[in-house]
């Protein structure tokens, strides 16, 4: 589990959600833009990992990509839980390229790796929890560009 907890707890924060049909992306951003929490976790368990996040940090809404088991996954969503959670759709065309780049400037290569290029390293873990932090980012930048 990848967690910031140095911000205050009550300030709003976005969930973002990233699913997929083995696992999924989910990230946890104050309105400040600071990164409270990331972390892949298998699909199975995705909802319930929602669910303990909405007990640790005021969740105001959730955003999701547009894209492949998305309406799924809103429907399964929307039923799971007893308080529902405004689910915002976001485009993420080209999120899963964008996010190989992110992890690079997140955990920068180290010793020889870095003299690698980027384009030929290989990234260590899955990058879903990545993407669900650039849907975020995403909505918050289409929010100060209207």
């Amino acid at each position: 589990m990848h967690s910031d907890s140095s911000s205050l707890p009550d300030q709003p924060t976005i969930l973002g959600f990233d699913p997929g049909r083995l696992k999924c992306g989910i990230a946890v951003m104050g309105v400040d833009r600071i990164l409270k929490y990331h972390q892949v976790v298998p699909s199975a368990e995705a909802i319930a990992e929602i669910t303990t996040l909405r007990q640790t940090f005021p969740v105001s809404l959730l955003i999701m990509g547009n894209q492949t088991s998305s309406k799924d996954w809103k429907l399964k969503l929307s039923e799971a839980f007893i308080d529902p959670l405004r689910i915002v759709m976001v485009d993420e065309r080209n999120s899963t390229l964008e996010a190989r780049d992110r992890y690079w400037q997140m955990y920068p290569p180290k010793g020889l790796l870095s003299l690698v290029p980027q384009s030929l390293r290989t990234i260590p873990r899955p990058v879903d929890d990545i993407v669900a932090i650039l849907l975020i980012e995403r909505y918050l930048e289409r929010l100060v560009g209207q």
